[in-house]
């Protein structure tokens, strides 16, 4: 099995590395950081990072220097955050090399987004995304996105109910079947517990994909949009009958 993928954050407001560590790591990314030039050399001839993001804490000049030594072939993808205003810099980053250049002041999900890209493209990608009406799940950190900002995490019996629904599209699911194929996560499972945790699972979902089929039990009908239609995701199957 793959190790975690390595990002490493240099000269990045300390403000701004905390939370963009916060969302890297529990989307399943190792972090490696370095404050100053010196610690950013020592860390990048240690090799094995995928991504690199040089803050603006050093100069156009030496986050070009890192590029220009650390890159190209065979080297990490290096996001470089530029100054508003700062064109011909960004175009000399671009020239050297660099996969991406975002500018200051900076939206840290929209600048993970941007990693997690670079990290699938490279193969060391660690989501799998499910897009339902207002929010994305990614269903290997438990995360919930909601279309608002806010992030939930999902338990263990959540991501297991889940995943059994995700497994069976539009296909009616008895309690017995849930009861089965994804206990619950404390020994009173019974059928009113089965409703109570559908009803907590379509609240932190915010979600009406999962119906109620009266008289028989649960069934999962994919949005319009599902998780197979964004990069690197795949749309989930019916089992056969």
């Amino acid at each position: 099995m793959a190790g975690r993928s390595v990002v490493a954050l240099v000269a990045i407001a300390e403000v701004i590395a905390s939370d963009l560590t916060d969302h890297l790591d529990r989307r399943g990314h190792d972090i490696r950081s370095a404050k100053r030039l010196w610690e950013a050399e020592s860390l990048l001839s240690a090799k094995g990072m995928d991504v690199v993001v040089v803050g603006d804490g050093l100069t156009p000049a030496e986050g070009r220097d890192l590029l220009r030594r650390f890159g190209g072939e065979g080297g990490p993808d290096f996001v470089l955050i530029c100054r508003p205003g700062e064109l011909v810099d960004k175009v000399l980053a671009l020239e050297l090399g660099a996969a991406d250049v975002v500018e200051s002041p900076l939206n840290v999900r929209e600048l993970a987004a941007r990693i997690g890209g670079l990290l699938a493209r490279r193969g060391r990608g660690t989501q799998e995304l499910v897009v339902l009406e207002n929010s994305t799940v990614d269903l290997r950190s438990a995360l919930v996105m909601h279309s608002t900002g806010e992030e939930e995490q999902l338990s263990p019996g959540q991501i297991a109910l889940l995943k059994l629904f995700l497994s069976q599209p539009r296909r009616v699911l008895t309690r017995d079947d849930i009861m089965a194929a994804a206990p619950a996560e404390s020994a009173d499972a019974f059928d009113r517990s089965i409703d109570s945790r559908i009803v907590r699972l379509r609240r932190k979902l915010d979600t009406e994909s999962i119906t109620t089929i009266r008289g028989s039990g649960y069934r999962f009908d994919p949005p319009t949009k599902t998780a197979g239609q964004e990069a690197g995701t795949t749309t989930p199957t019916e089992n056969p009958s």
